[in-house]
């Protein structure tokens, strides 16, 4: 009998420092598991430093890795989805290379999933290792984006790293969406789930590569992906005004009959085009970001490009 394969899929952009130490983790992990075959697919997206050719002199030596050579960098949220495209294993783990989530929680996840899972979640019980805006943040985005989405529900504190089987993995490849907030169409398909706690860790080399405005974009890409509750509200403001606006005007109509007319105030005029006009703003710039995911969408433009696919002992194939 075969053993089982198993997918590793980890996005690589610029970290060349942690190149080494990622392997030598997943070297160990396959090591402590030899009743399974895996395979390490890592996606290089359009990295500038030594990424790639680090990643190259390992797969000359190990089979195990498969590399894919994006054109440039698409972005986390592609490099993810080639990876997991690319995948051919029985079950398929995205997992981070700065080992903040630890290696050795697969096996954890591999006997939940063996147990009849189909997706295995890795929760954060603990981030302390996170600073504390960041922990806020993300406790504000989880809660804001489950509160507006009533159609797909994020848990809170979990990121990519988790297991998927392979059903869960077709089903995600027929989403044709071209931006994607992965943690949200990781929900969205659904299936059999179960979570297991783990403590992240801190990042020992390398910086992040999401900044905060990146971050606030990608909170933005989720909650326009799964809710529709932005623009909706629009039309309760509106009906809000124009019955402030009606019962105003009968207010001075009647204080215009019994008291005449009186010079009106300057300052409260310019108070209400204010307001009344950056909510106008405010709206044009929510119908924006829907307009602009349509205008995305319409090209049909493919996700990602790979440059170059690396197989097995370097074999390589434009």
């Amino acid at each position: 009998m075969m053993p089982l394969k198993i997918s590793v899929v980890a996005p690589f952009f610029n970290e060349g420092p942690n190149v080494g130490r990622f392997y030598s983790a997943m070297c160990a992990l396959f090591e402590s598991l030899p009743k399974y075959h895996f395979e390490l697919v890592c996606v290089d997206d359009g990295s500038h430093d030594s990424t790639l050719s680090s990643l190259i002199s390992l797969a000359n030596v190990d089979s195990r890795i498969v590399i894919l050579e994006l054109s440039r960098n698409f972005g986390k949220e592609a490099a993810l989805t080639a990876g997991i495209d690319s995948s051919t294993g029985a079950a398929i783990i995205p997992i981070d290379v700065d080992l903040q989530d630890p290696p050795e929680l697969i096996a954890d996840m591999i006997a939940l999933w063996e147990g009849g899972a189909e997706v295995v979640l890795a929760k954060r019980a603990d981030r302390s290792a996170d600073t504390w805006l960041k922990r806020i943040t993300a406790t504000l985005f989880y809660r804001f984006h489950n509160l507006l989405s009533s159609e797909v529900q994020i848990p809170e504190n979990v990121g990519d790293f988790r297991l998927m089987d392979r059903v869960v993995v077709d089903a995600l490849k027929r989403l044709p969406e071209r931006r994607r907030f992965m943690k949200g169409l990781f929900a969205w398909v659904g299936f059999k789930t179960v979570a297991v706690d783990y403590i992240r860790a801190p990042r020992e080399l390398g910086e992040s590569k999401f900044s905060g405005w990146k971050l606030w974009n990608f909170a933005l890409e989720g909650i326009t992906s799964f809710s529709l509750i932005p623009l909706k509200v629009w039309t309760y403001f509106g009906v809000l005004g124009a019955l402030f606006a009606f019962f105003y005007a009968i207010f001075v109509i009647i204080k215009t009959l019994i008291f005449g007319i009186d010079l009106p105030g300057y300052a409260s005029l310019l108070v209400v085009s204010l307001f009344f006009g950056s909510l106008q703003l405010i709206s044009l710039g929510i119908l924006g970001e829907y307009i602009g995911r349509i205008y995305f969408e319409s090209k049909g433009r493919p996700l990602y490009i790979v440059r170059k696919h690396i197989g097995a002992n370097g074999s390589s194939a434009e």
